[in-house]
């Protein structure tokens, strides 16, 4: 690990160190008797499916890329993108943000094609993943009986419609960055290195490079046939994640968790949002975020908040981890070092002068 990386993992442990303490201070009463006698009462089958989806989930998420790879690589099979997908996510839980690229590297190497261009399938993923869950939100928010449904009504309710046009703001920003890039990625490149090329660290080199990764990206989309398909998969994709979410806390039994879809998308975007904060193996971010969701806007008891957050790890993040090692070793793969090539392969490709 280098002296960046390094640093970084303090920082975010420092950030997280604080967040823990501010937590349980807050929970004085908080009895580890009731949070074990919580757990013990967990309806392990609920937990199982919930496993299932996540699975089925990363399936999903092999298809959408064979989609995207179809321009460049048709004879590609889905079955051969599953492995790379399930290292690829078992190197982030392990080894956190370092593990980021092992999925779109291994997939380079699987299928022959240049590393900067499944970094910008990447890139389009994200598009395609916040684009979904934003129509998900939306569609729970402002259809007849959507919040309506929920009584009583919190204070802070009123602003959800306000949040979500504004996910929707962002959104077609970004698909509008998107075109213009498609259009005039070249100029825009330029433009950016010109623009930004004074600041420290190359700045304005690495934004045009991923400028141009993405505008390599974008390229995978090649009609409204692999438009459509990327994004009905994606919708389904994440109506799954959020049934495992529903299958998680439903697993409890209990009435301060049998919490209907709107609360179930606004769990899963706050466990997005925390997991910008996660260490290696063990995470954090996430498990904090949907701690204090559970228990400061669902008001769920903090005990049985901390079982269920940190269950929801397991099962969404966690879970892939097991069949992830297995198949690293079967492959002969070793994730750091995996982390590492892919890492030195990103730098590589910023360095390289543009064609």
């Amino acid at each position: 690990m280098d002296k960046k990386r390094v640093l970084i993992t303090a920082a975010v442990f420092l950030i997280l160190a604080v967040l823990f303490y501010l937590q349980y201070r807050e929970w004085n009463s908080f009895d580890w008797g009731t949070f074990w006698s919580k757990t013990r009462q967990v309806a392990w089958l609920h937990v199982g499916r919930g496993v299932a989806l996540i699975y089925f989930a990363y399936v999903l998420r092999a298809v959408r890329w064979k989609i995207l790879l179809k321009p460049g690589r048709p004879q590609v099979r889905i079955v051969d993108l599953i492995s790379p997908t399930l290292i690829g996510f078992t190197g982030l839980a392990v080894l956190g943000r370092a593990g980021e690229p092992i999925r779109p590297y291994l997939i380079s190497r699987r299928t022959n094609t240049p590393f900067s261009s499944q970094l910008g399938v990447w890139a389009i993923e994200r598009i395609f993943d916040i684009g979904a869950f934003t129509v998900l939100m939306a569609f729970a928010v402002f259809r007849e009986g959507g919040m309506p449904s929920i009584p009583p009504q919190p204070d802070w309710y009123r602003y959800l419609p306000r949040a979500v046009l504004t996910l929707v703001a962002f959104v077609s920003a970004a698909v509008t960055a998107a075109i213009l890039i498609n259009r005039n990625g070249p100029a825009v490149a330029i433009w950016t290195e010109k623009r930004f090329g004074h600041l420290p660290g190359n700045l304005g080199q690495k934004i045009a490079h991923w400028v141009r990764e993405f505008g390599d990206g974008l390229a995978s989309i090649h009609g409204p046939v692999s438009f459509l398909g990327a994004t009905v998969v994606s919708l389904l994709m994440w109506f799954v994640i959020a049934r495992a979410y529903k299958e998680v806390t439903h697993s409890y039994g209990v009435p301060a968790l049998d919490i209907p879809q709107l609360q179930i998308l606004i769990l899963m975007g706050s466990s997005m949002i925390g997991s910008m904060l996660q260490l290696p193996a063990v995470g954090g971010g996430s498990q904090l975020a949907t701690i204090g969701t559970l228990s400061s806007l669902f008001a769920v008891p903090p005990e049985l908040a901390t079982s269920c957050g940190i269950l929801l790890w397991l099962v969404t993040f966690a879970a892939v981890v097991p069949i992830g090692l297995a198949l690293a070793h079967h492959e002969r793969l070793s994730l750091r070092k995996l982390s590492k090539e892919s890492h030195q392969a990103e730098e590589a490709e910023i360095d390289r002068p543009p064609v």
